[in-house]
């Protein structure tokens, strides 16, 4: 279910604190963040963040067609190692 349009798009108040004094001050540093349930809004646009996916920092550079998608959304915590199936046909077709 996903949240009600009177209230706005969630950030984190200390993020937004952080993407304000960016702007202000045109930096260019990444944004360290833990908030991945973040919605990306379009004053984020040109922003780089580094988002935590539970063991490491992701960056993620922000573009216009990101905007109301989640911060977590684009640094993944899961990696895919593949199928054991196709490592065993791939070793037999050696």
């Amino acid at each position: 279910m996903s949240r009600s349009a009177w209230k706005g798009p969630y950030i984190h108040p200390s993020l937004f604190e952080k993407i304000k004094r960016a702007i202000e001050k045109d930096d260019h540093k990444p944004i360290k963040t833990w908030s991945r349930g973040s919605t990306i809004v379009p004053s984020m646009v040109g922003l780089t963040f580094e988002v935590h996916n539970g063991n490491k920092f992701i960056p993620v550079s922000i573009v216009e067609d990101m905007v109301g998608h989640k911060l977590g959304e684009f640094a993944p915590t899961r990696t895919f190692k593949g199928h054991a199936a196709n490592k065993k046909a791939a070793a037999a077709g050696k």
